[in-house]
């Protein structure tokens, strides 16, 4: 006999997958205040449905779930036709663990360092072309600049005529895939150019092609690079095996659709919280201006560290992070069977008093000199399936928050700001409209507003 699941909402599962799609953040706030730490909706996915977790501890034991034990890619298998089945997003085991094992060197703090003037250099140069003094949609540029970044930082693509041709076309494959609708098997039919999974298979296959192109350039020369391609061309697993071409391409695709379109969420969501905090934008500006536009420093700012934290934690980009569970578990007093998905709910524990006072006030001040603990803050989830470009996004984040602190002055066009879905992902509304109000030439150094 099959155990029962922990209670949950009662809607049919076609209006729940309906309500989470439109709003995911609002079924889970009403569904944790009617049910508490454990509870389950009926979404798609699995026999009936996912658990959902909000209570710390108790995700500390998900987390350190073995590889045999809690299988996060088959929670992951809706975005393989996304990114591939070599992603390490859906493979599992084994060969889950070979691969990270391979790709975790070019995210070590040390590479990074590598690319922070790149990071930095890029964010000039989209700020150098901000409309001043009319409304623009403030979410193209930080796709632009996260697209940019992963070509250069990643793919180790150079300046010039291939670079804006390549930046384009990924741009738009991106874009394509954003709307929600295409997460469903049943949206997935190629009818033609003009259909939505069709628009979108065409502009991958090019997208696709030229990857493919970069990966041979790669390993003709890679021992002269210092991109992360060639670091994936040159890794060899414990037995001497390198990653195949369709390997790195579907790991590349990974970071593209993982590192461009969540991070450039994120700095969005940063900038809707810090444009309107005059005093937040003054001290920042104070903290960045004695950094000199050296990455190495800025890295370092304590200030901005926090503030990026505590926008992750406010505004998580993914609202909850998945796990089958392949022996029985018992989760706050429910004994779960195998093949149950279980999911740390991250955008409730985010929301805990006991852990964040006044937890929907944006206040960076709290993560100043404070470290919570893995499964307490979770915005790239946790444990062995921990996103390993995590420390990258944080790096990167604080390179293009500072270019564009240190350089504009900005104000929102409206001050209500609601959350709407991007695929996997939970973004500004309508893009974030703001104002530039003014741009300074960079390295000025800034007095205070």
């Amino acid at each position: 006999m099959t155990s029962p699941l922990p209670p949950g909402p009662s809607l049919p599962r076609a209006l729940q997958t309906l309500r989470w799609v439109r709003d995911p953040l609002s079924m889970l706030d009403n569904a944790g205040s009617r049910f508490g730490d454990i509870f389950t909706l009926r979404l798609p996915v699995g026999a009936n449905g996912i658990v959902l977790v909000a209570n710390p501890e108790a995700v500390k034991e998900i987390f350190a779930l073995g590889p045999d034990e809690g299988h996060a890619g088959k929670a992951n298998i809706v975005l393989k036709p996304f990114l591939g089945r070599h992603s390490l997003l859906v493979l599992d085991g084994a060969e889950h663990g070979r691969q990270r094992k391979m790709m975790m060197p070019a995210f070590h703090g040390e590479r990074m360092q590598a690319y922070g003037q790149a990071m930095l250099d890029l964010a000039h140069d989209s700020v150098d072309g901000w409309p001043i003094g009319r409304s623009f949609v403030v979410h193209r540029p930080m796709q632009r600049i996260t697209t940019q970044v992963i070509l250069r930082t990643v793919f180790g693509v150079a300046a010039g005529p291939q670079f804006e041709e390549l930046a384009d076309l990924l741009a738009k494959t991106l874009d394509a895939a954003a709307w929600p609708g295409l997460l469903f098997p049943f949206m997935q039919k190629d009818l033609g150019p003009l259909s939505p999974w069709g628009r979108w298979r065409r502009l991958r296959d090019r997208a696709s092609s030229i990857l493919h192109e970069e990966i041979r350039q790669a390993r003709s020369n890679h021992e002269s690079r210092n991109d992360v391609l060639a670091m994936m061309v040159a890794a060899r697993d414990e037995s001497g095996r390198a990653l195949s071409d369709d390997e790195i391409h579907d790991e590349l695709i990974t970071l593209l659709v993982a590192g461009h379109e969540t991070t450039a969420t994120a700095l969005t969501w940063a900038l809707r919280w810090i444009v309107p905090n005059r005093e937040l934008t003054r001290r920042l500006q104070d903290e960045i201006a004695g950094a000199d536009d050296d990455p190495a420093k800025i890295a370092r700012l304590e200030l901005l560290d926090a503030t990026v934290k505590e926008t992750l934690r406010l505004q998580p980009v993914i609202p909850i992070v998945g796990r089958v569970l392949q022996e029985p578990m018992r989760v706050l007093g429910w004994d779960l069977p195998t093949g149950t998905w279980l999911a740390p709910a991250i955008a409730l524990i985010h929301q805990r008093a006991s852990l964040y006072p006044n937890p929907r006030r944006f206040d960076p001040d709290r993560f100043v000199g404070a470290r919570p603990a893995p499964w307490e803050w979770l915005p790239f989830g946790g444990g062995l399936r921990r996103c390993i470009g995590a420390a990258f996004a944080i790096y990167e984040m604080k390179m293009v928050l500072a270019a564009v602190l240190s350089r504009v002055s900005m104000r929102l066009v409206k001050n209500e700001v609601r959350t709407v879905r991007r695929s996997i992902t939970l973004a500004p509304d309508e893009g974030l409209p703001i104002v530039a109000l003014e741009r300074r030439p960079r390295k000025a150094r800034l007095r205070a507003a």
